[in-house]
């Protein structure tokens, strides 16, 4: 059900070549960019009637209109089923107490007397929100992404959902009351590159955004790739991954179930254990099989995501390859079911989130850890962070100089001008004081 990749033995290899050794989906974002590039065009020239007839193509609804009327939100909350809304709201709760701390405070800083640099953070004025409706509806990732753009000040915040066949061209009933929770009542049935499209060029019914977050299939990374430089976005999210660092401490049956968690995503999810002891390794396959024979999903999403290229049990010497091997794959999600979890997850450099020890699997940080769940895949968590409030933030230096603190720095500041062969830009502060350089 599972391949193994067994790198014990030799002394791993470093950067790309480990890298390479590691399994990980295909995900040809390139090739996808090609095919998004003419829907992106044309719902820039023909706005919202490109939407409707996109529509029918690609959801097969027929669309009124685009944007979801208000009675629609609150009918969708008012009709969802309490036991659903008790948990988003606990989502919203805990979500909400760890993205308020994220907030950042205004400083100032004296770099000479009469010299300051004040660093201000200013939200992105508006932004296109993305919640995935095709294989699966999720609120939330309505949540993860309407929480921190709310905490960080978003005046304007739009959402997209694919509109559903069977809830009469509206986004899922779910999604639309999510959005209803947090107060959300800009809201659109678009899916897919096409709403990307609508929020980066605007149309009749949606100015356009800013900056557009969220996660989706290859349509909506690729159209993230194409209009990048016109709007801001927060990455071009893959297939889902899961990784876990184990060792003999730890339990097989909570390893293979969290493996199967993320596997029941998609047909390309990966799931990988990375692991030094050949008998969990063992337990971990022999424990998968009654485990998936036993869920939903397993022909079309669990069994091809779990056998794929993508998925693998790596062996290893000892924990320290281990470690070094997991910050090579730089998963998404990371499990640290070993002794003294904590110590082994405070050395890890490379994840999109860490889940320490038994107790805090995956599917907990998926829903109500408090923590954000759109993070980066495909390895981008070497040089990628989740998001957060900050995602939604610019940062802004305002530098304040009296005549005597530029006079004291003209000479440097002529100098290294000068030395870059740029004479004007020393001309400017000559200028200031008749064109005699001060303290020279």
């Amino acid at each position: 059900m599972i391949s193994r990749i067994d790198l014990r033995g030799d002394a791993l290899p470093e950067g790309g070549a480990l890298r390479d050794l590691l399994p990980r989906a295909e995900f040809d974002v390139e090739a996808a960019l090609e095919k998004v590039r003419p829907i992106c065009e044309d719902v820039h020239h023909r706005g919202t009637a490109a939407l409707i007839e996109y529509a029918q193509k690609f959801d097969g609804v027929e669309l009124a209109q685009v944007r979801v009327p208000a009675e629609a939100l609150t009918a969708a909350l008012e009709q969802l089923d309490p036991a659903v809304r008790a948990a988003l709201e606990e989502s919203i709760r805990r979500a909400r107490i760890v993205h308020r701390n994220q907030r950042r405070a205004e400083h100032t800083t004296q770099v000479v007397p009469g010299g300051t640099v004040t660093e201000k953070w200013v939200p992105v004025e508006r932004v296109g929100l993305y919640a995935p409706g095709g294989r699966s509806v999720y609120p939330s990732s309505v949540v993860m992404n309407v929480v921190p753009a709310q905490e960080a000040g978003v005046e304007s915040i739009a959402l997209a959902s694919p509109p559903q066949k069977e809830f009469g061209g509206l986004p899922h009933p779910t999604i639309l009351a999510a959005c209803a929770l947090l107060g959300v009542d800009e809201v659109y049935a678009a899916g897919g590159a096409v709403a990307v499209a609508m929020f980066a060029y605007g149309t009749e019914d949606c100015p356009p955004v800013n900056m557009v977050t969220g996660p989706g299939n290859i349509w909506v990374a690729a159209a993230k790739r194409y209009f990048t430089g016109r709007i801001g976005i927060d990455t071009e999210a893959g297939p889902t991954e899961i990784a876990v660092l184990a060792d003999s401490t730890a339990d097989p049956v909570h390893v293979a179930a969290d493996l199967i968690s993320q596997a029941e995503h998609d047909p390309l999810a990966a799931a990988v254990l990375v692991t030094d002891s050949a008998e969990l390794a063992d337990a971990v396959e022999k424990e998968l099989e009654p485990q998936v024979a036993a869920t939903k999903h397993v022909e079309d999403r669990i069994k091809p995501a779990l056998a794929g290229k993508q998925s693998a049990i790596v062996l290893v010497d000892d924990l320290e390859a281990g470690l070094k091997v997991v910050d090579a794959y730089g998963a998404e999600h990371l499990e640290i079911q070993t002794a003294d979890a904590a110590s082994w997850a405070a050395r890890v450099r490379n994840a999109g989130a860490i889940f320490v020890g038994p107790w805090a699997p995956v599917s907990l940080g998926d829903y109500c850890a408090g923590s954000n769940h759109v993070l980066p895949t495909g390895g981008c968590a070497c040089h990628s962070s989740g998001l957060s409030v900050q995602s939604f933030l610019r940062g802004i230096h305002i530098v304040d100089y009296t005549r005597d603190a530029l006079a004291e720095v003209t000479h440097h500041v002529v100098t290294l001008a000068e030395a870059e062969d740029l004479p004007a830009h020393g001309a400017a502060l000559k200028a200031r004081f008749g064109w005699k350089v001060p303290n020279q």
